[in-house]
């Protein structure tokens, strides 16, 4: 099933026109965002809202269809942040020069 018009724009303003993943703002980027499966659909995801993510074309990219990734300090496989369920600025921040 494709995300209809109207469910990317619900998507699109619950995100506030931010990436959910690196919170960067839509609006200076040169490329629309994506809606993105947080459960991608080929490891069973759905449609419904609480699995979809406002996405850059980088953050997209990079997660591809990966649930979890390895911390670079523990080497624990981990899961990849979940904007649904976990809080942003809990687990990330952007630095003084605005870099992530």
């Amino acid at each position: 099933m494709t995300i209809d018009d109207a469910s990317r724009e619900f998507v699109r303003r619950r995100a506030n026109y931010l990436c959910e993943y690196c919170h960067s703002p839509e609006r200076i980027c040169t490329t629309r965002f994506t809606v993105d499966h947080i459960i991608p659909k080929s490891l069973g995801g759905l449609d419904g809202f609480d699995n979809l993510a406002l996405a850059c074309r980088r953050c997209n990219k990079r997660r591809y269809n990966f649930l979890a990734g390895i911390d670079p300090k523990t080497q624990a496989i981990v899961p990849l942040f979940n904007p649904r369920t976990q809080v942003w600025s809990e687990h990330f921040t952007w630095s003084k020069n605005l870099e992530r």
